[in-house]
């Protein structure tokens, strides 16, 4: 009997919808191939009680999962794009970029239908200081507060604190069932994503021909393009989770459109441009783009961010 091809992942019930869907993808078109999946803690998983901006985020989320793909005890792992780090580590590459979901923010109320109707003052709560920077940038009256744990949990952290809003990922609300908790997608001239936001990765080993044949068969070539141009310019800002940086990719008519912002913790400043070309050129556009925010200020603004990242002592729920 052959050995099954073991994907890895999160233990998170997010994590684990995303696995199974590709689990079921793979399936249904290797009827003949047993598939299985492996939870891996990671952490990100074990510190729950820290806001992301306080421990740094050089794979965080991914670091076990991509040790034990290196090791062999897993063929394949599945992560949510936005956790990968800018550069693969040596040995391991995306093999395939599922068709992306929706990557708007979801704002989340208690009978407020959206950002701009609620009260003065509102406390809302946020685990990224990309939301928090373009909160306060639309309105800087909002108290923002940081939160963290998975959708559930922080479901759940809502309904608990008196809190006027949150804001999740409109793709985690929608795969797990949550879209009746939505008052408002978030537009893109309010909220702009963060980098491979909605967006699944499935990561390999280099050269590994036969599990790199498989996977192909999710890859969505539009989803890549995108997905290209967006790792390169964070790439090219050296963010993460500890700086405000937010991109957003889209095919339109055979030209792939690039919109970057680069904020500061209080919202105070946001520089914001979009550049498009030709679908190849991809890495190239969201190189260009991020140093055309350089030369507008972003290197000093982000500089600056990371300091006051450091020095903030926020409010975990």
């Amino acid at each position: 009997m052959r050995k099954p091809i073991v994907i890895g992942t999160r233990g998170s019930d997010l994590a684990l919808w995303q696995a199974s869907n590709v689990k079921e993808r793979l399936e249904g078109f290797f009827p003949a191939t047993s598939f299985e999946i492996r939870i891996i803690s990671t952490t990100g998983d074990r510190l729950t009680d820290v806001a992301l901006s306080k421990i740094g985020d050089k794979g965080l989320f991914t670091r076990q999962i991509e040790n034990e793909l290196l090791a062999g005890s897993i063929d394949l792992a599945v992560h949510s794009l936005k956790d990968l780090q800018t550069e693969q580590p040596a040995g391991l590459t995306i093999g395939a970029l599922c068709e992306r979901e929706l990557p708007n923010d979801a704002l989340i109320t208690l009978g407020t239908s959206s950002l701009a109707e609620l009260p003065k003052g509102a406390r809302i709560a946020t685990g990224s200081l990309r939301r928090r920077s373009q909160l306060l940038n639309y309105r800087s009256d909002l108290n923002v507060e940081d939160i963290r744990g998975n959708v559930p949990t922080r479901l759940r952290k809502f309904d608990e604190a008196g809190l006027d809003g949150m804001v999740l990922a409109y793709a985690g609300l929608h795969r797990l069932g949550f879209d009746e908790r939505i008052s408002e997608l978030l537009p893109f001239e309010v909220m702009l994503p963060a980098v491979g936001q909605g967006a699944v990765a499935v990561e390999i080993r280099s050269g590994d021909e036969k599990i790199a044949s498989v996977v192909s068969r999710l890859d969505h070539s539009e989803t890549r393009y995108c997905i290209t141009a967006e790792r390169a310019f964070l790439r090219r800002l050296e963010g993460g989770c500890q700086v405000p940086i937010a991109g957003l990719a889209t095919v339109t008519e055979g030209r792939i459109n690039l919109t970057g912002l680069v904020g500061s913790l209080d919202g105070s400043v946001v520089f914001r441009e979009t550049a498009s070309d030709d679908p190849q050129e991809a890495e190239r556009l969201g190189i260009e783009l991020a140093e055309t925010l350089i030369e507008r200020g972003a290197a000093e603004l982000l500089t600056q961010a990371r300091t006051d990242a450091q020095l903030t002592s926020e409010a975990v729920l």
